[in-house]
């Protein structure tokens, strides 16, 4: 159980030597298997049907119903997926406009697919790519976008799509941290070419490894399966090259397991987002997360951006002094995908909202296992730092 300590005004931060507003930590992330995960996983076990096989299918159905998709398709994990889309919509050579503010599978796979990344900046209240940056970048080589529903919310769907339309762009919606979001009342997986999807440890569904691809055109579909599984129509008789990109039964097992829950775990940290802007509102200086008009986030991450100029201390003392009170915090992203030493020959130092971003966002916990204690916890302790650290 945590223990409190509610400080008065004024009460020195325990990062100087004061009492912290709890001696126990709030837990960042949930990621522990229920009875019925391992039972689950057990089963296919002694089953001794260890490979891809019904359980996977029983995924493929359920989740790309529950995203809008016609079609879907579990891989070994989210990279994969996104190599497995790529392949599949792109040429070695073509241009692809990818977001500058992303984790670095987004564009790294581009990259492997021998195509040429075009940075595109981020908005600066939801964080997502910025569609009018894309259009101002659009050669006559760009072939496809690839975009991140970051954090858990959608991207301005309708925004991307037209200038697709406009351009006869292939899209890709990387949704690594967007289970169960939608965009104007529909699953994204409704929209785009394709849409890809990780299911590692601490994702909101999460088995451990894993990853899918949703599609829409049953001929994409048959053509992602294919390069999933050594391009293998029958046994031993293969129409192209392929990899072995498979999920197996077990990792399979405890996904439907745990989607079981899903809804339910949205729904409360959806909760817990409610409560985070509701603190947020009365701190000067501390902006909460936007969500793009039409869209409904599902909150993998909840990430805060400060107004440098109303502190007397940067964003990493700041989250140092919330962890010294009982808050940890974590960093997404620690810099802006241009500058990372891989992807450096692409930077046309273009991007600057995704620069800045860099320096001044931070992530609160936020899953569905946190208690009333655990968010009075961090709503008092982001008082109690934001107060003592004013400029």
């Amino acid at each position: 159980m945590t223990t409190r300590t509610i400080a008065p005004p004024g009460t020195a931060l325990a990062v100087e030597g004061g009492t912290p507003v709890s001696r126990s930590a709030v837990p960042f992330m949930s990621t522990a298997l229920t009875p019925a995960d391992i039972d689950a996983a057990t089963a296919v076990l002694r089953s001794g049907m260890l490979r891809q096989a019904a359980r996977c299918e029983e995924l493929e159905k359920r989740f790309g119903a529950m995203s809008g998709a016609a079609h879907a398709l579990t891989c070994a994990n989210g990279t994969c997926a996104l190599q497995l889309a790529y392949e599949a919509l792109f040429e070695p050579g073509d241009e692809v406009l990818v977001p500058a503010w992303s984790y670095i599978a987004t564009v790294s796979m581009v990259v492997a697919r021998g195509a040429v990344p075009v940075f595109v900046d981020a908005l600066p209240d939801t964080f997502q790519i910025d569609p009018a940056d894309a259009a101002r970048k659009v050669t006559p080589r760009a072939r496809a976008i690839a975009a991140t529903h970051l954090y858990g919310g959608p991207v301005d769907i309708d925004a991307l799509q037209a200038l697709a339309g406009r351009h006869g762009l292939k899209v890709i919606y990387d949704a690594a941290q967007a289970h169960l979001a939608t965009y104007k009342g529909k699953g994204i997986g409704a929209f785009g070419d394709a849409v890809t999807y990780s299911f590692y440890a601490t994702k909101n569904l999460a088995t451990g490894e894993g990853g899918m691809v949703t599609v829409n055109d049953p001929a994409l579909a048959r053509t992602i399966g294919l390069l999933r599984s050594h391009g293998e129509t029958d046994k031993y008789l293969h129409e192209r090259v392929g990899y072995n990109y498979r999920m197996n039964d077990i990792t399979a097992a405890i996904g439907c397991s745990r989607l079981d829950r899903l809804a339910a775990q949205t729904d409360a940290r959806r909760a817990v987002a409610r409560r985070y802007d509701a603190v947020l509102g009365g701190i000067d200086g501390l902006e909460a997360p936007a969500t793009t008009p039409g869209g409904e986030a599902v909150y993998h991450l909840y990430v805060v951006k400060m107004d440098l100029k109303k502190f007397r201390r940067t964003r990493d003392e700041f989250c140092a002094a919330l962890k010294a009170e009982g808050v940890p915090t974590a960093i997404h992203y620690p810099r802006a995908l241009p500058r990372q030493p891989a992807l450096a020959r692409f930077d046309k130092n273009d991007t600057p909202v995704s620069l800045d971003l860099s320096t001044r966002v931070f992530a609160l916990p936020i899953h569905h296992d946190l208690s009333e204690d655990h968010l009075r916890t961090v709503g008092e302790a982001l008082k109690k730092v934001a107060g003592a650290y004013r400029a």
